[in-house]
């Protein structure tokens, strides 16, 4: 029997997950609304299967932290990635650090049945419109400057597309002010801009869901 822990901060998509879930037989489902609780329960509670969102309150990509962190500790239990986030950049990324499986949101419900199965049985799992995309981008090489960005760089470029201030970033990161600060510098050279604004302006264009429709 598995026992499948579901980490999103939208009440409504955590009931959806249950459904689709119980559909295929998982009746142990344990549940978080923030990544410190998900991190709490996996520790507490050992899932079988975690399924985490990428993008919770912050909008800050914080799943791939989160996905870093347990596969320091744990290189074992699959982890299915549920979110809205469909850039090829962000799914080869979240990949990297140690997801078995990315679906999205807005995927039929018989699919994402079909992830969360393959990735339960510790098999990757990536549709093939996605996999189309992350193969197309690696074999032209592509010029997508979030391909040469740390996680945190790209979590800090989450927030700015949003337009918080510094201040708010070091927040929602639990980093200082000054970091926060360096960052933005160095993503600002890795772009190619000086200003603020300019940053702005190429967030949205590279992360417009930052900027746009919350990602639930």
């Amino acid at each position: 029997m598995s026992r499948v822990l579901v980490i999103d901060d939208h009440p409504i998509v955590l009931q959806g997950c249950r459904q689709l879930l119980e559909d295929v037989g998982v009746e142990d489902i344990v549940q978080a609304q923030s990544l410190a609780d998900g991190f709490r329960i996996y520790r507490t509670q050992k899932p079988d299967v975690i399924i985490v969102d990428l993008a919770m309150r912050t909008g800050a990509l914080g799943g791939l932290s989160f996905i870093r962190r347990l596969r320091l500790h744990d290189q074992q239990t699959p982890i299915l990635v549920f979110t809205m986030h469909s850039d090829p950049v962000i799914v080869s990324r979240a990949l990297e650090v140690g997801a078995t499986g990315y679906v999205l949101k807005d995927t039929p419900p018989e699919e994402v049945q079909k992830a969360f199965q393959r990735v339960r049985d510790n098999r990757p799992y990536l549709s093939h419109d996605l996999a189309s995309e992350v193969a197309f981008m690696e074999a032209r090489g592509t010029t997508n400057p979030l391909r040469r960005m740390t996680v945190r760089e790209l979590q800090t470029l989450a927030l700015v597309a949003e337009g918080k201030p510094y201040g708010v970033i070091a927040e929602h990161l639990h980093v200082s002010y000054k970091t926060v600060a360096n960052t933005c510098t160095q993503l600002k050279a890795k772009l190619g801009v000086r200003t603020l604004p300019e940053l702005m302006r190429i967030a949205i264009q590279h992360l417009p869901s930052a900027s746009g429709k919350p990602q639930r």
